[in-house]
């Protein structure tokens, strides 16, 4: 399902900045509307809760994944502003949804000391089904010789396919604990949603200001920007099932350490840096320390009641998705004034991650989620 998943989002994504230009005389006023529609659906993914009222946690998920092939496979049809618009949006809800339940479920069903692992497999699936989506479309798009409507509509359509098969397949796992179906913020986990919100923030400096810079600082091209997209998959392929079991190792407190004393590294250089080689290297850096945050998810899986699990992945992306909506608007306007300035405030954020980090224990469980007032309740 992750492999299916990043397959047509990277369809979708690659296409999308040519698209919108050559199909639907986007300017940047109509992109950056898109962008923040994509990101809403992310924003409201606590609403899942209410979904899982109706509908089993696994059921869900293939609706959702089947929901974001339809919306890819649907994009090249719609060719307008509304319609982009709102075929950006069924995607998205699609995908916040899955999103939200592979992580919950994904805690649930293993074993406390076999999911760094696992999910250090999963980038390196993600990362194998994004460079089958840029083979699929050098295939189709450079040597077929075929539009972007049909290019979408055939990923999409065989997500949809791929999805209907795991759904007749896919054997049906019992739940072994009765999910909360309401709303909760318990106070055992504050530290887990501070961390989770800080990372959300991280993750939209790199998002959308690191790769700016490379364009506008430094003029890459696309085909070069495509290539730091390439290495990084590769990268992911290659490392990121060994990140997940030396996160298992050396436990979260140390993995998260490293990463954020690393980022902290990365952003103050991308402030002072010069040198395009040296900046692509800042990039590709930056990608990998990222791969580190999966002890987030591992360590509130080793704090949480089960029975808590998949509420709480909801609020989690509504928490990480905050930041989403607010910092690109911000930074922004900083952006104007001092790009460097922007890169400093990720260094602050990496900085308030790294002293959070350090209040992760050393063996985090129920009743000892934090250095700092462990009973706290």
């Amino acid at each position: 399902m992750i492999f299916v998943m990043s397959l047509v989002f990277s369809v979708w994504q690659v296409l999308l900045n040519n698209f919108v230009i050559e199909r639907a005389a986007f300017s940047g006023e109509e992109i950056g509307m898109l962008q923040s529609l994509r990101e809403v659906p992310g924003f409201l993914a606590f609403t899942a809760v209410f979904v899982l009222l109706v509908l089993k946690e696994q059921t869900f998920a293939f609706l959702a994944l089947g929901l974001t092939c339809i919306g890819v496979a649907i994009t090249g049809y719609f060719p307008s502003v509304i319609g982009l618009y709102l075929t950006t949006v069924l995607m998205s809800i699609g995908f916040h949804y899955f999103e939200t339940v592979n992580q919950s479920l994904t805690l649930q069903w293993l074993d406390k000391n076999e999911t760094a692992t696992f999910l250090g497999q999963a980038l390196a699936w993600k990362a194998a089904a994004a460079l089958s989506a840029y083979a699929s479309i050098w295939l189709l798009m450079s040597w077929l010789q075929v539009d972007y409507q049909l290019t979408y509509a055939l990923i999409g359509g065989f997500g949809v396919i791929l999805t209907l098969a795991l759904w007749f397949y896919f054997p049906r796992f019992p739940s072994t604990t009765n999910q909360q179906q309401k709303l909760i913020l318990r106070k055992q986990y504050w530290l887990y949603y501070a961390l989770v919100f800080f990372s959300g923030a991280r993750r939209q400096i790199f998002m959308v200001f690191a790769g700016f810079m490379m364009v506008e600082k430094f003029g890459y091209s696309v085909s070069q920007i495509t290539a730091l997209f390439l290495i990084n998959y590769v990268f992911n392929l290659l490392f990121a099932k060994r990140i997940g079991r030396f996160i298992g190792r050396i436990g979260e407190q140390r993995a998260l350490t490293i990463e954020y004393l690393g980022l902290i590294a990365v952003f103050v250089s991308y402030a002072l840096v010069d040198t395009a080689i040296i900046a692509a290297a800042l990039y590709v850096i930056d990608h990998l320390l990222f791969a580190m945050a999966l002890a987030i998810k591992t360590y509130f899986q080793k704090i949480a009641k089960r029975e808590d699990i998949a509420a709480t992945a909801g609020i989690s992306f509504t928490i990480n998705h905050i930041a989403a909506v607010i910092i690109p608007v911000l930074l922004g306007m900083v952006w104007i004034v001092s790009p460097a300035a922007v890169f400093y405030v990720g260094a602050g954020f990496a900085l308030c991650s790294l002293m959070l980090a350090r209040l992760i224990p050393a063996n985090p469980e129920q009743g000892m989620e934090t250095r700092w007032q462990p009973s706290l309740r």
